[in-house]
């Protein structure tokens, strides 16, 4: 029944512009929660997973669930109640900057549904650091864990992106459980610049001086593995508490028709986003926390993510093509798969094939 409804829903939005529809989602969203609470416990009685065996305690926090929401949908940190009821185990909100941009020229979202896939080409449009942790303030701490995804400025150089990210950790540390480093969008020109050991090296040891709170590194699906690594390795010595694989992609030979700007996500990123994350955990796992995203859209692909040595597991773009029951299909999936196998707890099944 529900995933009718949704099917009707899709055929409507689906109507206008990728953008457009998400601006409208939005509005529902974050008023359905704010004038309408009362409706939100029984979407999470509906959608929201809470089984023992999934549950883990990573940064200091309990995630009920390991499927999270991959930064880029709730910019603004506006969604946060209605997402958490929609059954997500974590919700990375941005991502922000120290000052409000309005992001890239329009049309800057293509969906591509017969490859459920996007790209995107927004560029960080945000309310600015100072509103989104004021919004924040009152939310926090809250029932699921928050990330705070950060970036720098369109307009800040290279030589001062560091203090960018200074401001940001400043502001969004009290405000979130981690923080995630946006160092690989392809929608801000040089910003994959600074995927560079110094830049990185400089980052983490500033960050560690800064907060106590775990801060992780998001790379690009589109580095060479073994510089993947050294970038990785050089976060995780300088302080680093974690990984997250993968950002958009700009291998446009993945997509038919594709643009020729802007970062693509979804169904055709998930084996190059898989390979990265393969060679990433044969290094890391068991050495730091893993979280792997890009093209996940199953029970089948979140297992085996998990299995590879994923603690945690993002979703985005298949969110917006399957629905909302998608976080319950995924998350009884995993529980299933875990009876098959012989699991008790999530803990056995993550980098089991890594053993």
């Amino acid at each position: 029944m529900m995933v009718d409804c949704y099917g009707l829903m899709k055929k409507i939005m689906f109507n206008f512009s990728p953008e457009t529809a998400h601006n409208i989602a939005e509005f529902f969203f974050k008023h359905g929660a704010n004038y309408a609470p009362f409706i939100l416990a029984p979407l999470a009685e509906r959608f929201f997973i809470h089984d023992k065996r999934l549950e883990q305690t990573l940064f200091d926090r309990t995630f009920h669930n390991p499927i999270g929401l991959a930064a880029g949908f709730d910019k603004n940190a506006t969604m946060i109640k209605m997402l958490t009821a929609l059954g997500f185990g974590h919700i990375e909100y941005g991502t922000m900057t120290p000052e409000p941009q309005s992001g890239n020229a329009k049309p800057r979202c293509f969906r591509f549904p017969e490859e459920e896939s996007i790209q995107n080409a927004m560029g960080f449009n945000n309310e600015g650091m100072h509103k989104i942790a004021k919004r924040l303030e009152s939310l926090y701490p809250f029932a699921t864990p928050l990330a705070a995804n950060i970036g720098k400025n369109k307009i800040t150089s290279a030589e001062n992106a560091l203090k960018d990210y200074e401001k940001l950790i400043k502001r969004f540390k009290d405000v979130s459980d981690f923080l995630v480093v946006n160092i690989s969008s392809p929608n801000t020109p040089g910003l994959r610049d600074l995927q560079n050991e110094a830049f990185i090296k400089e980052l983490f040891m500033m960050a560690k001086e800064l907060t106590c709170k775990p801060v992780l590194l998001k790379i690009a699906p589109d580095l060479e593995i073994k510089e993947a690594i050294e970038l990785c390795s050089c976060a995780l010595e300088n302080g680093a508490k974690g990984i997250v694989a993968t950002n958009t992609t700009i291998d446009y030979s993945l997509l038919p028709n594709a643009k020729d700007f802007g970062g693509i996500s979804g169904k055709v990123l998930c084996e190059k986003s898989f390979r990265m994350f393969e060679g990433i955990a044969k290094e890391f796992f068991g050495k730091t926390t893993l979280i792997s995203v890009g093209g996940i859209d199953s029970a089948e692909e979140a297992y085996r993510r998990l299995k590879a040595g994923a603690s945690l597991l993002q979703i985005y773009s298949a969110f917006i093509f399957k629905g909302p029951s998608l976080n319950r299909t995924i998350n009884l999936g995993i529980l299933e798969r875990m009876e098959r196998d012989g699991f008790h707890h999530i803990s056995e099944v993550i980098g089991c094939d890594r053993r």
